[in-house]
């Protein structure tokens, strides 16, 4: 899976990028999901939405807030989007090093260079591939597996926990426990675990990031075995 996002000012720059892109997706999976006509809304976005883009295409000229300055505000609170400058003036790739940008396309995009840079975000975020997703009324959210920590339904929805942030929506435990794989664990009928944020297995509880939470009788046994063989692995 590869989100991507364009920022650019230029309606017509930002049409011929996505075209380009288009013909260079290996799979479904990859898309264009967001684009911004300025930097500002791009900075703001982020921010409200962290780990929802995987990889930002970002004009450096752009009227009020630049491509580079945009730049700077996100790695203020996020270091590890993919940053690709997009640019007519190659002189600015050293700048791009600055705020860690991967790489830098030259106006007008050639379909090889454009190639080149895609495979090496793939490889880097190969392994990366495992995340959920999910929508409430305040907009789309991306989690990769390893940064949860655990889930818990409240009333008619669920709550995810993650980095000590908790982000709610409406759906049911049970079949949200069908969707993930068994690095999750059902310790409680309101508690659904990520194994590799358990730190203690107790008598009836366990410690996922600091938080200890319920065992219940009912799902003790089973729930200690996969949790034990989850950690023992590694997951």
């Amino acid at each position: 899976m590869l989100r991507i996002a364009i920022c650019d000012d230029s309606e017509d720059d930002r049409e011929i990028l996505k075209s380009l892109l288009e013909k260079c997706y290996i799979s479904a999976d990859e898309d264009v999901v967001y684009e911004f006509s300025s930097g500002k809304n791009a900075v703001s976005f982020l921010q409200k939405h962290p780990g929802e883009i995987d990889l930002l295409f970002l004009d450096i000229e752009m009227p009020n807030l630049s491509g580079m300055e945009a730049a700077e505000a996100i790695r203020a609170f996020d270091a590890s989007i993919q940053l690709i400058f997009v640019t007519g003036y190659p002189d600015y790739v050293f700048d791009g090093y600055r705020v860690g940008a991967m790489d830098y396309l030259v106006k007008p995009v050639k379909e090889d260079r454009l190639r080149e840079v895609l495979e090496r975000i793939r490889t880097l975020l190969g392994y990366k591939s495992r995340c959920y997703c999910l929508k409430n009324t305040e907009g789309s959210y991306r989690f990769y597996y390893s940064d949860i920590s655990y889930f818990y339904s409240d009333k008619r929805k669920i709550v995810l926990v993650s980095k000590g942030k908790e982000t709610d929506f409406y759906g049911k435990l049970d079949a949200l426990e069908t969707e993930l794989d068994d690095s999750f664990v059902r310790i409680h009928q309101r508690y659904l675990v990520n194994a590799s944020h358990v730190e203690k297995i107790g008598h009836s509880t366990v410690m996922v990031d600091g938080r200890e939470l319920p065992v219940s009788r009912s799902l003790k046994e089973g729930a200690v075995k996969k949790l034990a063989a989850a950690m023992m692995k590694g997951l």
